[in-house]
């Protein structure tokens, strides 16, 4: 039976990584792998991580199953820095533990096909793992396009998806520093996206995985508050992976809100099964770690400066990227605007290829980059390369 199956093509970015390795230049710059990453290069664990496993290691009882739900104390420890004020306290809310903002988002979109979504909506370029999630579950995605040829979100895009959605329709949205392009919704753009969702029958999927490391917590939560407002049906994918550097203890969290607490339990007893179909149980040592930061003021505010730490110099190399200008044909200014860690360059996959052969830089082949990975010593050399290619 398995000699019937198609040899499927390896993922871009892990062979990516074995191609950085193998070069030898010691100038080589590594934009493609999509993890935060310090001015020396490294992506380390939170400080505020550590202490919480630490405490983890000496006082955890047991290494028992927890359920399909995973550790509540962490889901329910999230809710007031993800959802502040728009979290209902009546039942209306609820959520459970997924391994990754992956899970999260299979999850949500799972359940919205059992609800009975056929069509799902999506800006794009978008993650590529969201494309291959809707064909896994033999959704059809309806693309639009996410920005404009400026570097501004496509208002006049979204305007028309909502418009054109009806029964059976979702739309997936990112919550904030959008990947791969950087381009975010203005807070005016989300309260009027929240406005034509109310009036429409489309279900929003809301994918919140890097919030924080944009303008602030709070601020990278508005366009998911400003639809919890008006949106009586929402579900909610969200990621620890990035804004606590937990990457491979895989932590994430889905939410369902409704308008009543019945309903929602309905849907939460839908996820319930449906996860225990997919992994059964989610890993417990990460969101446990996450659970002890929430539950303690001290590893609270230590995790808020690391993470403001993160913000920072992702800001700082945005702005020497724009401050740069054009690099031969590409302009960096609109970088400046964006946020988070990732942009998309105007480049082809020779181009590309040029500049890793030529110049050492590595990046993915649609031409996105994970700005982390340039600190104040390589960006000179990173336009200088881009001029030359593009030039």
């Amino acid at each position: 039976m398995l000699n019937r199956l198609e040899q499927q093509a390896p993922d871009a970015l892990l062979a990516l990584i074995k191609l950085f390795k193998a070069d030898e230049r010691p100038d080589k710059i590594d934009l493609g792998v999509g993890v935060y990453k310090t001015a020396g290069g490294d992506t380390p664990v939170f400080a505020a991580i550590k202490g919480a496993e630490s405490r983890l290691v000496s006082d955890q009882p047991s290494k028992s199953y927890l359920g399909p739900e995973g550790d509540m104390g962490f889901v329910n420890a999230l809710i007031p820095h993800v959802f502040g004020d728009t979290a209902p306290g009546d039942g209306r809310l609820d959520g459970m533990q997924t391994p990754g903002g992956t899970g999260a988002v299979r999850l949500a979109l799972a359940l919205a096909k059992k609800a009975g979504a056929t069509r799902v909506f999506m800006g794009t370029p978008s993650w590529p793992n969201h494309a291959q999630i809707l064909s896994d579950l033999e959704l059809e995605m309806a693309g639009f396009d996410h920005a404009t040829a400026d570097g501004h979100a496509n208002m006049e895009a979204v305007r028309a998806a909502i418009a054109g959605a009806g029964e059976g329709d979702a739309i997936l949205l990112h919550g904030c520093c959008h990947n791969p392009t950087g381009v975010d919704y203005t807070h005016e753009e989300w309260d009027e996206i929240a406005r034509l969702l109310a009036d429409s029958p489309v279900l929003p999927v809301l994918d919140l995985a890097y919030q924080g490391l944009g303008d602030g917590m709070d601020e990278d939560a508005y366009g998911l508050r400003a639809v919890m407002r008006k949106v009586e049906e929402v579900l909610v994918a969200y990621s620890c992976d990035k804004n606590f550097g937990l990457y491979r203890d895989r932590v994430g969290a889905f939410y369902v809100a409704t308008g009543d607490g019945e309903a929602t339990a309905r849907a939460i007893s839908n996820t319930a099964a449906l996860a225990r179909a997919n992994w059964s149980m989610p890993p417990d040592h990460g969101g446990a770690a996450v659970r002890i930061i929430l539950e303690d003021k001290s590893l609270t505010a230590q995790w808020l400066h690391e993470l403001e730490d993160m913000r920072t110099r992702i800001g700082e190399v945005r702005a020497r990227l724009a401050e740069s200008g054009h690099a031969g044909s590409v302009d960096l200014r609109p970088l400046g605007q964006q946020k988070g860690m990732f942009a998309m360059l105007p480049v082809s996959k020779e181009q590309v290829q040029q500049l890793r052969t030529d110049h050492g830089v590595y990046m993915a082949g649609s031409g996105r980059i994970n700005v982390a990975g340039l600190t104040m010593n390589n960006i000179d050399k990173f336009v200088a390369a881009l001029a030359d290619v593009t030039g």
